[in-house]
């Protein structure tokens, strides 16, 4: 396993302020972080169209890690992948994350985001990296509840569109050798092992459709993380170690009451002080040979990020298995 990384989106200054790549990856390698997972829609820290194109800049983005004691762990497109299968449903909320000429138009903005993602395979190719940390959208997830009733037909012509709609982009990542990593993530079609399932027969087991595993989203939804690993670590080529709790009340639980972050039963916190058994997940990527890249995501609704990020890089590395070559009970071999 590589790392500690830090995602770098939740700690980027307000747009209205100056930053750089450079003093970023500056920031992270200071507190202890061996790689930096970029997102791709501030142009203040990295150029996604310049990226696709100049082998160059590309040259100069690794050239600035470097220098700062860093490796980039993937390229996110979190807020482009989500409009690659964009529902007419969430237009309004789905308008800040495209550009102006966008808004309101489901087909542009799906244009516009398979198009981002063409070129982010392009600039994973030029930056030498091997897997992509993305979002899959959500045609269906308005329906997630069945009810009003839902027919089974609307559920498979719904992920036979999803297929559709990724399928020229995933092979467009096998053509750079890039991995599609998908967090499963709720308010996504995407969002546990089912659906993840149901997108890999559809698109007919794409190898380049893969997961970046994050166990808080599965704790929010009880599903049995560890156990999650067990299953599809074949699969799974990206990993966002964040933390999070679950505590009912006799006044919400799982849906959370559309109450604020602080008061949801179901809350994500700072490395350590949620719920998740981080031990246990790093015994199982041991156990498998997880050789990707272990990156911080900070999420919480309690903790300052400054704090948030000067805990994480030592409590993931204190994480790190470094796995065995003999049996335990060699001593005893004649």
């Amino acid at each position: 396993m590589k790392g500690p990384a830090i995602f770098l989106a939740q700690f980027l200054p307000p747009s209205q302020e100056e930053t750089s790549l450079r003093s970023m990856c500056e920031w992270a390698s200071s507190l202890g972080y061996e790689g930096v997972q970029i997102p791709t829609w501030d142009d203040r820290i990295f150029d996604l169209k310049r990226a696709s194109v100049s082998q160059r800049y590309c040259d100069e983005v690794l050239s600035i890690c470097h220098d700062a004691g860093v490796q980039i762990s993937e390229l996110s497109t979190h807020l482009q992948g989500q409009l690659v299968a964009s529902h007419a449903a969430y237009t309004e909320a789905l308008n800040p994350l495209c550009p102006a000429h966008c808004s309101d138009d489901v087909v542009a903005q799906r244009s516009w985001a398979r198009e981002q993602l063409l070129m982010a395979a392009k600039a994973s190719q030029k930056l030498k990296l091997t897997t992509h940390a993305t979002f899959s959208g959500a045609l269906l997830w308005h329906r997630v509840y069945p009810w009003p009733q839902r027919p089974d037909e609307l559920v498979s012509q719904a992920f036979t569109q999803l297929a559709d709609l990724w399928r020229p982009i995933l092979d467009a990542f096998d053509a750079a050798e890039v991995d599609i990593c998908y967090e499963l993530h709720p308010g996504e079609d995407l969002h546990d092992g089912l659906t993840f399932d149901r997108f890999l027969a559809a698109v007919d087991d794409h190898p380049r459709a893969n997961i970046l595993y994050d166990p808080s989203h599965f704790l929010l939804q009880q599903l049995d993380y560890v156990g999650f690993i067990d299953l599809y670590h074949d699969r799974i080529k990206a990993f966002h170690v964040k933390d999070a709790e679950f505590r009912p009340s006799a006044k919400a639980g799982l849906y959370g009451g559309y109450a604020s972050w602080v008061d949801r039963p179901g809350r994500f916190r700072s490395l350590g002080d949620g719920q998740i058994d981080f031990r246990a997940i790093f015994s199982k990527f041991a156990q498998y040979g997880y050789d990707g890249w272990a990156v911080l995501e900070w999420e919480c609704c309690l903790k300052h990020p400054d704090q948030g990020a000067e805990e994480g890089a030592p409590f993931i590395r204190n994480h790190f298995i470094r796995t065995t070559d003999r049996s335990f009970d060699d001593f005893s071999a004649r």
